[in-house]
């Protein structure tokens, strides 16, 4: 279980004890944000190698069945990288509100002034505030909403951030953002999705701004009707902390269908 960008492992902390009767479950910090270490050079060829080396490290290819990915946002993509550079060895990957929006509507959100998401700069450090209460209220979702349970959102929140000397700051480094973060990957990401090998899902929020009934339809006009497309009612783009439970339930539904799939 693979999180977004600048967020952490913990987001799926609610989610895992429905899954973990019936599978192992993992679910790891990428590199230079939760409580991962910065890694030099982390692309996201380089994060697709990180996800296939946890799931060889503990075992996961050893035998059947093979594991599978369930990736939220940024770490959607990481997920699709690892497909590309390991076609074959993963059961499947539940993508779960990846931006996918068609080309002339991200050339409009740019035209009106807005940069790529995951957008920063790296050598700008990380601001310290003076305590918990004053970092706690700077801590806001992206893109900004309203969430279902705010209790989680608090959960989210509290593991976001660390105390440092004179305060406390923020989990993830600035070097996140030394990455490639050209408009063409995002024009492109639909093409990647469809084109990835193996089983893909997609699991989205009905009321997401980054995956709209038209992205369904985007994949669909880019060949990928084969590609399952549940949408949660009542979820935005975190689907985690608006519907959990609904959310799980359509994490659960898929891994049995792929598992009972596989031993036909």
């Amino acid at each position: 279980m693979t999180h977004g960008f600048l967020a952490h492992a913990r987001c799926f902390a609610f989610i895992a004890p429905f899954l973990a009767k019936d599978y192992d479950v993992v679910a790891y910090d990428l590199s230079a944000m939760g409580d991962s270490a910065v890694r030099e050079n982390c692309d996201l060829a380089a994060r697709g190698r990180e996800m296939i080396g946890v799931a060889r490290a503990l075992g996961l290819f050893d035998g059947a069945p093979k594991p599978a990915i369930v990736a939220h946002s940024f770490g959607a993509s990481v997920a699709l990288e690892a497909l590309e550079q390991l076609p074959g060895g993963f059961a499947g990957a539940a993508i779960c509100d990846m931006m996918t929006l068609r080309p002339a509507m991200l050339e409009a959100f740019w035209a009106g002034g807005h940069t790529s998401p995951g957008s920063g700069n790296p050598d700008k450090p990380l601001r310290i505030y003076p305590d918990f209460a004053t970092a706690r209220g700077r801590y806001k979702l992206s893109p900004p909403q309203q969430v279902g349970e705010p209790f989680l959102f608090d959960y989210m929140a509290y593991h976001s951030l660390r105390r440092v000397e004179g305060g406390w700051s923020w989990k993830f480094s600035p070097a996140v953002f030394k990455r490639d973060n050209a408009r063409t990957d995002w024009l492109t990401i639909g093409t990647k999705l469809v084109a990835a090998p193996g089983r893909k899902a997609i699991i989205h929020g009905e009321e997401s701004l980054l995956f709209t009934r038209d992205s369904r339809d985007f994949v669909h006009d880019l060949g990928g009707k084969d590609i399952q497309i549940i949408a949660v009612p009542g979820a935005r783009h975190h689907l985690m902390l608006d519907q959990p439970l609904a959310f799980v339930t359509a994490v659960r539904a898929l891994l049995a269908q792929w598992h009972e799939a596989a031993s036909d």
